[in-house]
């Protein structure tokens, strides 16, 4: 009778998301506990928030978040089960038992909602969300949801505020290698800012470079500039129609030299395609075609928005 009582109480206690179809939201719970923190530190809180179109968001940057953060977002139903599993199997192996693997879905109900405190009530209430947000939202608005309001350093939240607070422009006109940057500070972005250097970041923003020209999105010369930018002078580009299944035995090293990418982060890698020579194995966000009208432009969010210089 207790664990139906507390069940009971677990799921009225989820909120309505069917407005965030269409309604942009005009706080979260991360703004409105860094915003609670600042003031219980006596100091003062600068919010940078701008509103922005999926469709005036860098697709390298929408791709690079779906990279480093959940390659199967556009599979799971809000809950990537398969991740859990072996995100517990990991912590177990560690001696730990918090519970990891959050997709995109969940970490946007994360911020929107919730807090950043670990607990098991805490984790169900997240896949509750997530679930109830795959039920109201298409893929495309949770994405856009989720770039427009994470957080990307103190006080900066949204992807629009984050290109102009660490690269001086707009989300749009993002290069490869400045939305790889962003993309690999999340989750923890205090901690991996983008203008952190250190040999795992270098890592990953390596292995997200490859995943974006093997999925057709920069050409070889942007792999390079790109490598280049993040500190992976000495990684090789990749030769012409690379392929996972390929990738090793590409890039085999000369005789006395490390492989090329050697390290890279081993988080999950996207499935290998059937035929190489066909589509990719996820079709990576694509800007609306021609023939169609870009997505319009959602209200701009009530309350503070403060514009960075």
């Amino acid at each position: 009778m207790l664990i139906a009582f507390g069940a009971l109480l677990l799921w009225c206690s989820i909120p309505n998301t069917a407005p965030l179809a269409n309604e942009n939201p005009t706080s979260t719970a991360f703004i409105d506990l860094r915003r609670a923190q600042a003031e219980s530190q006596h100091r003062p809180f600068k919010l940078q928030w701008e509103w922005r179109p999926i469709g005036k968001i860098s697709r390298y940057l929408r791709a690079s978040v779906i990279y480093a953060e959940d390659y199967n977002f556009y599979r799971h139903d809000g809950v990537d089960w398969h991740a859990i599993e072996q995100a517990i199997d990991s912590n177990l192996d560690k001696g730990a038992l918090a519970i990891g693997g959050s997709t995109i879905t969940q970490q946007l109900a994360k911020n929107l909602y919730l807090s950043p405190s670990r607990s098991f009530v805490r984790k169900l209430r997240e896949m509750l969300i997530a679930f109830s947000l795959e039920d109201h939202l298409s893929k495309q608005r949770i994405l856009e949801l989720y770039l427009n309001v994470v957080e990307w350093g103190d006080g900066v939240f949204g992807a629009e505020a984050a290109s102009r607070r660490w690269f001086g422009h707009s989300a749009q006109q993002l290069s490869p290698a400045e939305a790889v940057r962003l993309a690999i500070a999340l989750p923890n972005p205090i901690k991996r800012a983008p203008n952190v250097s250190a040999p795992e970041l270098t890592r990953k923003a390596v292995r997200i470079i490859r995943l974006l020209r093997m999925q057709g999105l920069i050409d070889a010369a942007q792999e390079r500039e790109a490598l280049d930018a993040v500190g992976a002078a000495s990684e090789r580009v990749l030769p012409s129609h690379a392929t996972l299944e390929n990738l090793d035995a590409d890039l085999a090293p000369a005789p006395g030299q490390a492989p090329a990418n050697a390290g890279l982060d081993a988080g999950p890698r996207p499935p290998a395609s059937e035929d190489a020579a066909g589509p990719p194995a996820i079709s990576p966000p694509q800007d609306p075609p021609p023939q169609d009208p870009p997505p319009q432009d959602p209200p701009p969010p009530e309350g503070p928005v403060t514009r960075p210089d």
